[in-house]
């Protein structure tokens, strides 16, 4: 892209899909990297990893689970013995009252049944937009857009983007990718951010998508040395 010239909406829109595709082809298992067997346990998971790794939560879960099955038993449960399973992920204070407040709620509220519905899903306790459509997409095929910080770090970089605000993030990159693909193209941002796009010093030498990125040229661009940065 020429940075000389100024880019308009529909040539944005074609080179936000462009990268997708390209994304697409690198990462192909790109996912949702928390482990869930249903909604509930989804939810809980996505309110834990908030200040930690997918990966410490995936080891904390299992035991919370194994306890506490369903929103009704989470409902009943002793805040001292959540706080001392959450105790691994950090906050776990502010943790285990948000993940007991959703056991609650979704009792006396929802019947014990996660809601297939935004507007719903927000009321939650700990549960704001970002949750909300980590739930809807991943548990119940609902397309939406997740801003994380790998996703609005992605989006300014790649000029989809010149706000920090998540709501804006959002407006702004739904039109720019079909519908359909508004959370399998966030999975795909989040792993380019985990492995090649990193915060401090992306891997731009080794980058799929450089052609297409005007922040390209900012990180690592010899091809040796950026490859040898990669992750996963």
């Amino acid at each position: 892209m020429d940075p000389r010239r100024p880019e308009t909406p529909l040539a944005r829109t074609r080179r936000a899909r462009r990268v997708d595709r390209a994304l697409a082809e690198r990462y192909p298992d790109a996912r949702c990297e928390l482990d869930f067997r249903n909604p509930f346990e989804l939810l809980v998971a996505t309110v834990l990893s908030a200040q930690t790794t997918d990966v410490r939560v995936n080891q904390t879960t299992p035991e919370l689970f194994d306890r506490y099955p369903d929103a009704a038993a989470l409902a009943g449960a002793d805040v001292r013995d959540l706080e001392e399973i959450l105790r691994p992920t950090g906050f776990f204070r502010a943790k285990s009252r948000a993940v007991l407040g959703i056991g609650q709620a979704l009792v006396e509220r929802f019947g014990g049944e996660v809601p297939a519905r935004l507007e719903d899903l927000v009321t939650l306790p700990g549960v704001g937009r970002k949750t909300a459509n980590v739930v809807l997409g991943n548990a119940f095929g609902v397309p939406g857009i997740t801003v994380d910080t790998h996703v609005a770090r992605l989006s300014q970089r790649l000029g989809y983007t010149t706000s920090d605000d998540p709501l804006v993030v959002e407006k702004d990159l739904h039109p720019l990718l079909e519908r359909r693909d508004w959370t399998m193209a966030c999975h795909r941002l989040i792993f380019h951010g985990r492995r090649t796009c990193f915060a401090r010093r992306p891997a731009c030498g080794a980058c799929p998508v450089a052609a297409l990125c005007p922040s390209a040229g900012i990180g690592e661009n010899d091809p040796e040395r950026a490859a040898a940065m990669l992750k996963g």
